[in-house]
């Protein structure tokens, strides 16, 4: 999907919703730092969610001190992702990056 967007000439900006557990986000990140040349905002669900604790649905998962919250957001952020604090900031931040 990523490349997609960002070989859409009608397309300004990314927005990217991730949430804890798992490695796609970080992997997102990795082809974003390398591929991607359109700014990308994201937001990582379930921030405060305890390690360990199940969240809504089986990959929404903490797990060995992985997938991590700000894990993803760290890892994005080095790959030049803004990242929105919240559902309700995206919209701002995506005026933010593109004006």
């Amino acid at each position: 999907m990523l490349e997609l967007f960002n070989g859409d000439d009608e397309t300004e900006a990314i927005v990217m919703v991730g949430e804890i557990g798992g490695s796609a986000e970080e992997d997102a990140a990795d082809y974003i730092k390398d591929n991607v040349s359109k700014p990308v905002i994201s937001y990582i669900a379930g921030q405060t969610a305890p390690a360990g604790k199940r969240m809504g649905h089986a990959g929404a998962i903490i797990a060995g001190g992985k997938g991590t919250a700000a894990d993803k957001i760290s890892k994005l952020q080095e790959s030049g992702v803004h990242i929105a604090e919240s559902l309700l900031h995206i919209g701002e931040t995506v005026k933010k990056v593109i004006g």
